[in-house]
C-alpha cells in the first residue's frame, strides 16, 4: 500500500509533536509516525526553563502545564555524602518547572486532529522518488512525502541518512525515577543537588505530591559488572550506592520509589564540532531534537531545545509553503517551485538553529566534563566553572524562539 502526503514527522516525541501542533496552527497537516504502540514517556520529567516556556506559549498548552506544576524558586546544593551545604541558588525570576513528560506528551497529541499519530510505523528505509522521499515502514507500507522531519531520537534513521554520526557514549550512566508522597512532600519549590567525586542525586519536585529523581555517575568495572536494566535491581543498586549518604530528602525519596518505576541510560552527545558542518537539513529533509542534537542532562535543555526546533520549523515549513503572490493557478512546473521553496525553509530552519544548538550542546558537555571529573585540582576547578556555566546557562534561557506566525 502507497500513501501519499504532504509532511511526515518521524517519531512523536517532543520534537515531533511541537513540529506537528506548530504546524496545525499555522493551518497545515502533518502526519506523524511513531515506532512504539503508545506514545512514549521514558525519563518521567524533564526541566522547562523560560526559553521552553515560551516555546509551549507559542504552541498553546502552557497554562495547562503550568495549572498541574510548581514554579521552582531555587537550588540547595549540597555534599552527597556529607551535611556541608555548599550553596544555595536562586532562579532569578526566570521561570523553571519540571514537567511530566506523559502530561507534556498528551497535552501535545491532544491538540493534533483525529489520525494525525500513526502509531507502531517504524520506518526503515528511505529512498529518493523525484521530488519526494519514499519511506518503507516494517508492515510493508510506503508513504511518499514533500517534506521529511526526522524527530527519531538518538538512534535516529533520518539522522543516518543525512550523514550525522552515531551520538557518541560519554561514558556516564543515568538512573531515573519518581516518587509519590501522598501527604506532600514537603520540599516545597526547591531542586535539591548532592554532588560527590563525580556522582550527582538530583531531587526534582514536579508538583506537591511528586518528585522526580535522577542518579547520574560513571560506572567503575565493578559496577558494569553488577548493573541490571531491572527497576527492582536498579532500586537496589542504587540503595547500595548510596547507603552512606547522610541526607533524609534522599532516602525518603527512594523509600517512596516504585520497585518497578526506574529507568537505565546511557549518556550520549553529540560531538559539539559536528554540528559546524552537518546536513541539518538535505533537499527536502531535516532533523530536531534528539535526532538533531542530543547532549548531556547538566544543563537541562534537552527538551527545551527541542520545542524551540518545532516552533522555528513549524514557521519556516509554512513561510516556505506560502504561494508566491501571482502564482495561485497551477502550472507545470509548480510541483519543482514548491520544492525549491520547501528546501529554502528548511535551509532558514538550519541556519537559525546551527550556532544555537552548538552553544547547548558545547555548554552541557562542558558542564559534563566538569561535574564527571574527580581530584582535588579539578575540585577547586570546579567551583569556578561551575560559576561560569551557570552564567552561560542564564543568557541560554533567555532565548526566545517567536511567535507562531508568518509575513
Amino acid at each position: 500500500m502507497e500513501i501519499v502526503e504532504d509532511i511526515v514527522i518521524v517519531g512523536a516525541g517532543i520534537a515531533g509533536l511541537t513540529t506537528s501542533v506548530g504546524l496545525h496552527r499555522l493551518g497545515i497537516r502533518s502526519l506523524v509516525l511513531e515506532s512504539s504502540d503508545k506514545l512514549r514517556a521514558a525519563g518521567f520529567a524533564l526541566s522547562t526553563w523560560s526559553n521552553a516556556w515560551k516555546a509551549l506559549d507559542a504552541v498553546g498548552i502552557s497554562d495547562y502545564l503550568r495549572q498541574q506544576h510548581l514554579q521552582i524558586n531555587g537550588s540547595v546544593v549540597s555534599s552527597l555524602f556529607s551535611k556541608e551545604r555548599s550553596s544555595e541558588l536562586s532562579t532569578g525570576g526566570l521561570e523553571v518547572r519540571y514537567v511530566r513528560r506523559s502530561l507534556l506528551l498528551e497535552a501535545l497529541a491532544k491538540e493534533l486532529p483525529s489520525g494525525t499519530i500513526r502509531l507502531s510505523s517504524k520506518v526503515v528505509c528511505i529512498e529518493e522518488s523525484g521530488f519526494y522521499k519514499k519511506l518503507h515502514l516494517a508492515d510493508g507500507t510506503i508513504i511518499k512525502t514533500k517534506v521529511l522531519i526526522g524527530s527519531d531520537g538518538v538512534n535516529s534513521v533520518v539522522a543516518k541518512w543525512l550523514g550525522f554520526q552515531k551520538p557518541v557514549f560519554t561514558g556516564g550512566l543515568a538512573i531515573r525515577a519518581y516518587a509519590v508522597f501522598e501527604n506532600g512532600h514537603g520540599l516545597g519549590p526547591k531542586v535539591r543537588q548532592f554532588i560527590g567525586n563525580g556522582p550527582r542525586f538530583l531531587v526534582l519536585p514536579c508538583d506537591e505530591r511528586i518528585v522526580h529523581w535522577a542518579f547520574t555517575w560513571k560506572p567503575s568495572d565493578q559496577d558494569k559488572e553488577v548493573i541490571d536494566e531491572n527497576s527492582a535491581k536498579l532500586k537496589q543498586f542504587v540503595l547500595k550506592k548510596l547507603e552512606d549518604t547522610c541526607h533524609d530528602e534522599i532516602k525518603s525519596v527512594l523509600e517512596k520509589t516504585p520497585a518497578d518505576g526506574l529507568h537505565l541510560t546511557p549518556i550520549r552527545t553529540r560531538q559539539p564540532w559536528e554540528l559546524l558542518w552537518a546536513n541539518i537539513s538535505k533537499g527536502n529533509v531535516c532533523v530536531t531534537g534528539d535526532a538533531f542534537h542530543p547532549m548531556t542532562p547538566y544543563i537541562g535543555q534537552g527538551g527545551c531545545s527541542a520545542m524551540e526546533d518545532g516552533v522555528i520549523l513549524a514557521r519556516c515549513l509554512a513561510e516556505a509553503l506560502q504561494k508566491p503572490d501571482g502564482k495561485n493557478k497551477e502550472n507545470e512546473n509548480e510541483e519543482e517551485e514548491e520544492h525549491k521553496r520547501i528546501e529554502s525553509g528548511l535551509k532558514k530552519y538550519a541556519k537559525e538553529r546551527r550556532w544555537r544548538s552548538f552553544n547547548l550542546v558545547a555548554t552541557a558537555y562542558i558542564a559534563g566534563t566538569i561535574q564527571e571529573n574527580n581530584g582535588m585540582i579539578m575540585s577547586y576547578i570546579k567551583k569556578l566553572l561551575f560559576l561560569f556555566v551557570f552564567g552561560l546557562l542564564a543568557r541560554i534561557v533567555a532565548f526566545d524562539c517567536g511567535k507562531l506566525t508568518i509575513s
